[in-house]
């Protein structure tokens, strides 16, 4: 693994610029899930991982509480990361369905994973202040992805978040609204809007495995 990438995981992991997230993080680390009392859990804030030479990025909210806060891996070991590997598995961008620990034996196939956010929020609803604390190690992390061409933004926030680190980067202008299959170029590259996975959009059918292999096909083609 690149060098520098390993000093930028642990200037995150050891950050603590965010006293309500700080807060919550320790919180969540006291009162532990029954059915994961057992476990160790990561408790630090959460980079991405995957292909450093991915030519696609997906890009969530938040590390989940008893999610990656719990196996320190983003989209590992909850409900989300269930639907949404489900769905990289069948168009091949994983190696397999599941991911549900660090050392599962999960690779992605020319992708890379990450979240606006490196920790998670109450009610994973951050707050502007936090979001702009944590938008340097955002930018930081896709500086070092030089090749995507073709970035997923899972959700409102996310999709934000990269709207954001374009106009700081690629001095983008004008609004651009978010929404499923919502496709915008900046450059020689391309964003595209994806309802989160979450159980709630799954559960009232706001997003199936259809619509997001349609999605993530769609994605595949553009960035080859």
């Amino acid at each position: 693994m690149n060098k520098d990438f390993k000093v930028f995981q642990k200037t995150v992991f050891n950050c603590k610029k965010c006293p309500r997230l700080v807060s919550f993080r320790k919180k969540i680390l006291k009162k532990k899930r029954k059915s994961y009392a057992h476990e160790d859990y990561w408790g630090k804030p959460v980079t991405g991982f995957g292909d450093l030479n991915a030519k696609l990025l997906l890009v969530g909210l938040a590390p989940a509480a008893h999610g990656a806060t719990r196996t320190g891996r983003i989209f590992t070991g909850d409900k989300s990361a269930e639907f949404l590997y489900q769905c990289l598995y069948k168009v091949g961008l994983a190696n397999q369905p599941t991911s549900t620990h660090r050392k599962d034996g999960l690779k992605l196939n020319k992708t890379y994973i990450t979240a606006a956010l490196k920790c998670v929020p109450p009610g994973d609803k951050p707050n502007p202040i936090e979001l702009k604390n944590c938008s340097k190690f955002f930018d930081q992390e896709l500086n070092f992805l030089l090749k995507v061409k073709v970035i997923v933004a899972l959700g409102k926030v996310a999709f934000d978040a990269c709207i954001k680190f374009f106009k700081q980067n690629y001095h983008l202008e004008g609004k651009f609204l978010f929404g499923h299959d919502v496709v915008y170029q900046v450059g020689n590259k391309y964003l595209l809007g994806c309802y989160h996975p979450s159980p709630r959009n799954v559960n009232t059918k706001r997003i199936d495995h259809q619509k997001m292999t349609a999605l993530f096909k769609k994605a595949i083609k553009i960035s080859n």
